[in-house]
């Protein structure tokens, strides 16, 4: 036997606006789905009690001899999409962590030696580098160490990483160093290596950096039968300078260096420039 029936449909809720990424120190990724869970699941009680009833736009259809519904579970929700722990901004500043900035260890290296005192996988905050600074002001005499500092104030000097690699064949050491400060003065300094090591004839030059016209690689002075070479690449990207130093048997494989020196240009690479 059935009872009399009214047939309808429910139009859905409109869809509410994109959610905003969960802090990592906010509540749980769940807790925002399961509230609405259970918000949906009363509302279905609700509309189920009210049977034949209009509820906004539809109807709901009552029939006794049916078989009950099929009860659809709800879908499996995202999760939340958190930000990156590393990376560039458009104006060019770089945030996180410089040691998650360098280059990680190729599969054809393995970690270097020590680069002097920065070790060989180290990140260096601004106020050890300025504590530094002041051990090497100590021999001057004291207005050249006020100027110093004074343009040591100037660079606004945040961090510096340095991570080495050394290829499997043991033919080069190569050492990665990432300093950070000042945009400007970065871009300054990058500019006057270019044109010191490009105009003196002291050096010789490098090889292009395919996709980074910023940099720029010169080798140092050395005889034509030395068995050891030694060559430097620079870039500017964004409040990055980004030196690279190499040192291997000659002759050096130059083209696998600059690869190289790309690959850590692309990781620093700032959102919507260029080249």
């Amino acid at each position: 036997m059935t009872e009399s029936t009214v047939t309808a449909t429910t139009e859905p809720l409109p869809p509410t606006g994109p959610t905003a990424p969960t802090p990592a120190f906010a509540s749980a990724p769940g807790a925002t789905t399961t509230s609405r869970r259970v918000l949906r699941a009363g509302a279905a009680t609700v509309a189920a009690a009210l049977a034949g009833v209009a509820v906004g736009a539809g109807i709901v259809e009552v029939r006794y001899d049916d078989p009950p519904p099929v009860v659809t579970a709800p879908p499996p929700s995202l999760p939340t999409p958190r930000a990156a722990p590393f990376g560039a901004k458009p104006n060019g500043s770089h945030f996180g962590s410089l040691h998650d900035l360098l280059l990680p260890v190729p599969d054809d290296h393995d970690p270097g030696p020590d680069d002097g005192e920065y070790g060989n996988d180290t990140e260096l905050t601004g106020d050890r580098l300025t504590a530094a600074f002041e051990d090497d002001l100590g021999p001057l005499p004291e207005e050249q160490r006020k100027k110093l500092r004074q343009s040591w104030k100037d660079l606004h000097v945040k961090a510096t990483a340095v991570r080495t690699y050394t290829d499997r064949q043991g033919n080069r050491v190569i050492g990665m160093k990432l300093h950070q400060f000042n945009q400007q003065e970065v871009q300054k300094a990058n500019e006057f290596t270019a044109v010191f090591t490009g105009d003196t004839g002291i050096f010789r030059l490098g090889p292009a950096v395919a996709g980074h016209p910023e940099a720029h690689c010169y080798l140092l002075p050395a005889q034509p039968s030395a068995p050891i070479d030694r060559m430097t690449c620079s870039a500017a990207e964004g409040d990055l300078l980004v030196v690279m130093d190499t040192e291997g048997v000659a002759p050096l494989a130059k083209d696998r260096i600059v690869a190289m020196f790309a690959q850590q240009l692309d990781r620093l690479a700032v959102p919507g420039a260029s080249a």
